[in-house]
């Protein structure tokens, strides 16, 4: 993978200066599982054995597609099981994980899945959407590559458009002499010349233009099939675009929004989608991670009756799937050997014990995740670079608000939401988006209006504003 930069590979720490240029990462291909965990700490705080668990993981990936074909086939992936309360990071961990390597990644649920035979979404479809997401990703590389090319081909067909039509030719009896026809041909040259300088400098952007835009006509309808609506629906409206055609229609549109549309055309002129297609397949079936989060609602022996009746049927459905299959997509099939599958849950009702042996033996990496205590709430809150106190001061700051924040009264929110959690539910660091909002909901309000153009949150605020909410139970229970 090529060497890039990586605008989420930068974070500013308190009382470090903010560099203009971005910082250059490692190649994926170069992280060592240190270097990883040493970016997973940008944005999680805590957590040193996840990290761990899923940089060895990554780095697996890596040392597999060093070896020999044959020996490449056999070494499988080592699924991780993620266990830990709400809150705590387990699929921020996931998610810049994904990033970071710039894999294709989904993220499901795995209570919105049923067992064969019952209304909702099959286990296959998780698959499906691995390949979207893929064939998505491998798309922006591509239309990237082409950016250039097509901004060049629709500046020409823009000048087309507004250049004026070329002057009649002349009388058959007074035929054109060569001296002429050049005269006229550099003068088209000169009039192209200044209307493209003009476009680049943006002066023609009001002007009206006629553009043939592409219209499908097509009926609307959905298909429930074993397959899913979403799987069904498309391959239907590719049949049917065929029968229907596509039709042509011209739409008055401004130069700016004709430029637009027609870098798009040329960009799709550009692309070869059977290449993206093979190429994001490939990528989906090598490099492809999906989190399956709430794995826990799934565990658990049935009774036999009620709501939870089909919930060791979704067990035996995804074994297959993790164990290695072969799924039908609208792509092609998908071989799910070597995808790696991230399970989650918070496991507060149920063991993993409780899950089906199968599927257990599918998850031999298993990390559990610590609760989060005071400590880990200021550094939650300041640390990161996308800490919810830096949001808010760049929400304030569109206003014209100038808001700073204490340090005693950073450390006073994060008292309070340490102890919301220790009294209600603990939610983990989710707290800190109910707390911040409470604590900061009259500046929001009357930002726009405020005269005084700059504050700041002490401990006496943030006391005048949640002591009492966080005193009483029952009003916190409804509140935070």
């Amino acid at each position: 993978m090529p060497d890039r930069v990586d605008k989420d590979a930068v974070i500013y720490l308190p009382g470090d200066a903010q560099p203009e240029e971005l910082v250059a990462i490692p190649s994926f291909d170069e992280l060592t599982p240190r270097e990883i965990v040493v970016e997973l700490d940008k944005y999680i705080v805590g957590q040193a054995a996840a990290k761990k668990a899923v940089a060895i993981a990554l780095r697996n990936r890596v040392r597999r597609q060093k070896l020999p074909a044959e020996m490449a086939e056999e070494v499988m992936p080592k699924n991780i099981l993620m266990i830990g309360p709400t809150g705590v990071g387990k699929t921020e961990i996931a998610r810049r994980l994904a990033r970071l390597a710039g894999c294709p990644f989904v993220k499901v649920e795995a209570s919105k899945y049923t067992e064969v035979g019952y209304v909702g979404r099959d286990v296959e479809s998780m698959v499906r959407d691995l390949v979207e997401t893929s064939i998505d990703m491998v798309r922006e590389e591509k239309l990237d590559e082409v950016a250039e090319r097509a901004e060049q081909a629709a500046e020409e067909r823009v000048v087309d458009l507004l250049l004026p039509p070329s002057p009649t030719p002349m009388d058959p009896a007074n035929p054109a002499t060569p001296q002429m026809e050049s005269q006229r041909e550099e003068q088209m040259t000169r009039t192209r010349e200044k209307l493209r300088a003009q476009l680049r400098e943006g002066k023609l952007d009001a002007r009206m233009v006629e553009v043939d835009v592409r219209e499908r006509a097509m009926p609307s309808f959905e298909i429930m099939s074993n397959q899913g609506v979403e799987e069904m629906g498309t391959d239907i409206r590719e049949m049917l675009s065929g029968m229907f055609g596509q039709q042509k229609k011209k739409r008055k549109m401004t130069v700016s929004e004709a430029f637009d549309y027609l870098i798009q055309e040329e960009e799709s002129k550009l692309i070869d989608m059977d290449q993206v297609t093979r190429s994001a397949v490939e990528r989906a079936e090598q490099m492809g991670i999906i989190f399956i989060d709430e794995v826990d609602k799934i565990a658990g022996r049935e009774s036999g009756h009620g709501p939870d009746v089909s919930r060791e049927g979704v067990q035996r459905d995804i074994l297959p799937i993790i164990e290695g299959t072969t799924v039908n997509t609208r792509y092609g099939m998908i071989r799910t050997d070597h995808i790696l599958f991230i399970a989650a849950g918070a496991f507060h009702v149920s063991k993993p014990s409780d899950l089906i042996p199968e599927l257990q033996g599918r998850l031999p990496i298993r990390v559990e995740l610590t609760s989060l205590g005071e400590a880990d709430f200021i550094r939650i809150l300041t640390e990161p670079k996308n800490a919810l106190i830096k949001q808010y001061i760049a929400l304030m700051d569109t206003e014209g608000l100038k808001l700073t924040f204490s340090d005693d009264g950073i450390a006073t929110i994060a008292r309070f939401a340490t102890q919301v959690n220790e009294q209600t539910e603990n939610i983990g660091a989710r707290r800190l988006h109910t707390i911040m909002e409470k604590l900061l909901e009259e500046i929001s309000f009357e930002a726009p209006d405020m005269k005084k153009k700059a504050l700041k949150i002490d401990t006496a605020y943030v006391s005048k504003q949640l002591a009492e909410i966080v005193k009483n139970q029952d009003l916190s229970r409804y509140i935070l």
